[in-house]
C-alpha cells in the first residue's frame, strides 16, 4: 500500500488490500468533500450530496458501492442523514458518460466518485472543473492521461485511487535480488492479452534488470 501526496496508490490484489483501500477511499472521499477526517470532529449540517458514475448496473457496482458505504458509515457519514448519493450507471456504454456526469452536474452534486474508467473520468472532467472528483481505482497512469499533474501534486479537480502494479516491478525485483544474493535470472508469468503485463515485461522489468546486473526472461 503506498500513499503519495495528494493522490493514493493501492497495490495488491489480497483482500486485506482491498479492505484498507476501500476505508483509505472513503477517508479520502470525507477529506475532498469536508476538508475534515474526523466525523466526530465535525457534524455537517447538511446533507451533502455524492455523485456515484458506474460504468455497468447496479448489480455490477453493488459490491465498490455497497464497500464504499460501509466504510462512509464508520466514519460517521450516513445515507439520509449527513449525506444523500445520486447513483447513475452507464449499463456497458461509454457514449452515456458524458449525457450522466452532465446530469450529476445539474443536480449541483458536492463531488462525483467515478467507478467507470479512463473515459468516465474525462466525462467527468469536461463537465467541470470544479466539483471534485474522485478516481475508484483505475489501472491508467493518472499522470500520462492527463487527468492529473502529478501524483504529489495532483491540481486541478481530480483525485483518487489508481492501481499502477506495473511500476512496481523494479521494485519487486530489487526485493527479491536483496532477498537472494545469488539469483541472477529471473523468469517471469504475465498475461500477453493485457496492455499493463506487457508493458511491464517488455518496457518496465528490463530497465530495473539491468541496473541489478539481473537478466529476465
Amino acid at each position: 500500500m503506498t500513499v503519495v501526496s495528494g493522490q493514493l496508490s493501492v497495490v495488491g490484489d489480497n483482500t486485506g488490500a482491498k479492505l484498507m483501500s476501500r476505508k483509505i477511499f472513503a477517508w479520502l472521499l470525507t477529506t475532498v468533500l469536508l476538508g475534515t477526517v474526523s466525523a466526530e470532529a465535525q457534524q455537517p449540517k447538511k446533507i451533502y450530496r455524492i455523485g456515484y458514475l458506474g460504468a455497468t448496473d447496479p448489480a455490477g457496482e453493488s459490491t465498490r458501492s455497497e464497500a464504499i458505504r460501509l466504510a462512509l458509515r464508520e466514519l460517521g457519514y450516513k445515507e439520509g442523514q449527513n449525506i444523500a448519493t445520486e447513483y447513475r450507471y452507464a449499463q456497458g456504454k461509454r457514449d452515456r458518460f458524458a449525457d450522466l456526469t452532465a446530469d450529476l452536474v445539474r443536480l449541483k452534486v458536492d463531488i462525483i466518485v467515478v467507478a467507470g474508467g479512463n473515459l468516465a473520468i474525462r466525462a467527468a472532467m469536461n463537465a467541470s472543473k470544479t466539483i471534485p472528483i474522485v478516481m475508484t481505482g483505475q489501472g491508467a497512469d493518472p499522470v500520462a492521461l492527463g487527468f492529473v499533474e502529478t501524483l504529489a501534486r495532483p491540481g486541478g479537480n481530480v483525485t483518487g485511487l489508481t492501481n499502477l502494479s506495473g511500476e512496481l516491478g523494479g521494485k519487486r525485483l530489487e526485493l527479491l535480488r536483496e532477498a537472494v544474493r545469488k539469483v541472477a535470472r529471473v523468469v517471469v508469468l504475465y498475461d500477453p492479452t493485457t496492455s499493463i503485463g506487457v508493458r511491464e515485461v517488455k518496457e518496465l522489468l528490463p530497465v530495473a534488470a539491468r541496473a541489478l546486473g539481473t537478466r529476465h526472461g
